[in-house]
């Protein structure tokens, strides 16, 4: 089955960190790892010139809870939400990704890796969300979790489906 096509993404990508909500005081670095994980993406998927930029809040599981339930229909706190750039956006904008504390450290916690590291992978995930990529159905998820064990492992991020860290590349 062949892939859907997904939109021209940036060789560059940058950051806007906003603490929003809640308390990221145990990951002081947050805005340097977001950066770290962006670009990585930028670098392994990026094929036009330019730049683009992604605001990322750092919020909390109630804020996140909000615009679950008013976007999603699913009044729950989640670990990442993305909303693409709508119409009327600066041609560089890329999107939002809202991030919640609580769930980030506690999703940490239950999968025995690092906040930093799970951090990482929740950028990644939400920013390849904002270009397209999904994992509605067994291929999409399966496509979509090889880019990101790829880019995660060229942040040193094991799998974060296996636990493993991967040395190959994406196809």
């Amino acid at each position: 089955m062949s892939e859907p096509p997904q939109p021209s993404i940036p060789r560059v990508i940058e950051v806007d960190v906003v603490e929003d909500d809640g308390d990221w005081s145990s990951l002081p670095d947050a805005p340097d790892l977001i950066a770290r994980a962006a670009a990585a993406v930028a670098q392994e998927l990026g094929d036009s010139d330019g730049s683009g930029l992604v605001a990322v809040a750092l919020s909390s599981d109630a804020s996140v809870e909000v615009l679950n339930g008013q976007f999603r229909g699913k009044p729950k706190p989640t670990n990442v939400l993305s909303f693409p750039a709508g119409e009327g956006a600066p041609d560089d904008f890329i999107g939002d990704v809202i991030l919640a504390a609580e769930t980030v450290r506690r999703e940490a916690d239950e999968q025995g890796v690092s906040p930093e590291h799970h951090l990482q992978h929740l950028v990644v995930h939400g920013i390849l969300h904002l270009f397209g990529f999904d994992h509605m159905s067994a291929d999409e998820a399966e496509h979509m979790e090889a880019i990101e064990i790829s880019i995660l492992s060229k942040l040193g991020v094991a799998n974060p489906y296996t636990g493993a860290l991967e040395t190959g590349t994406s196809g």
